[in-house]
């Protein structure tokens, strides 16, 4: 067999491998007798941990391949003050979905917060380009409605990851879509100027987060024995920080913090 036809059949072998991965269906639950290996079960939230390592497989060879190489690049050609006013405006343009969730939540202050600094940074800000909100004491802060879910008492759901989009749970993946639906860019429409524009956003904010993410990620790969339960472990206390409306305990969940249903200009604003 040529060199050639190996590197073909390649791709074709990993996807093999993954999807063997996803049919071992379930995780084996432990003996109901070791307590220490339930308790372990039930804190990691992961029965479908077969399945999610397989989507981890899947997702770290188009990350490899596409979505850090994407990442370097628009670090290369974009210099930090110009990456910074993209982030300050993708923050501005999600001001009316956290603001909706700030109010479902019943927090009237926070929703005051987000009001300020979207009149601010729209105005004097130059259309969100600088955040000058914090001049003024109006720290940004991120809602969604994953978190308006878990305020709401509805449970998280077994843990998920998804390709591309990261660690979740049934819960943010709903919340996701329907904050979504709350945005009003969305519901944008005035030919292929604004579908244009509406694809940019979606682009250029992923690639921003994956940027913000290069060194945590590179250092998970580097470092941890399992960068899945590393991941797995990261986005969850995240979460429930978040939740709180509180800063993560542990470094390694303020250094990664992606995922469907983390806000994503949250760790770097």
């Amino acid at each position: 067999m040529t060199a050639t036809r190996r590197r073909q059949r390649s791709p074709l072998l990993v996807l093999s491998l993954a999807l063997a991965v996803a049919t071992a269906g379930c995780a084996t639950r432990p003996d109901p007798s070791d307590a220490e290996a339930v308790a372990e079960f039930q804190a990691n939230n992961d029965p479908l941990e077969p399945l999610n390592r397989g989507m981890y497989f899947v997702n770290d060879g188009l990350d490899v391949l596409i979505l850090r190489p994407a990442a370097e690049a628009y670090r290369i050609f974009l210099p930090p003050e110009v990456r910074t006013a993209i982030r300050n405006m993708l923050g501005n343009l999600r001001s009316p979905v956290i603001l909706v969730n700030d109010v479902l939540q019943g927090e009237t202050q926070r929703a005051g917060t987000t009001v300020g600094r979207f009149l601010l940074n729209t105005t004097l800000g130059v259309g969100g380009i600088f955040d000058v909100a914090k001049d003024f004491g109006l720290l940004g802060h991120t809602e969604d409605f994953g978190q308006t879910l878990a305020v709401w008492g509805m449970p998280e759901g077994p843990y998920l990851f998804v390709p591309v989009l990261g660690p979740s749970n049934p819960r943010d993946l709903a919340g996701a879509g329907v904050d979504a639906a709350s945005n009003p860019l969305t519901w944008i429409s005035g030919g292929e100027f604004f579908d244009a524009a509406s694809n940019t956003r979606i682009v250029v904010q992923g690639l921003d987060t994956r940027e913000g993410l290069i060194e945590p990620l590179d250092a998970v790969r580097r470092e941890s024995l399992d960068p899945y339960a590393t991941l797995r472990s990261a986005y969850r206390q995240r979460r429930a920080a978040e939740i709180r409306n509180s800063a993560p305990e542990s470094p390694a969940a303020r250094g990664t913090g992606f995922g469907a249903g983390t806000g994503m200009e949250g760790p770097r604003r």
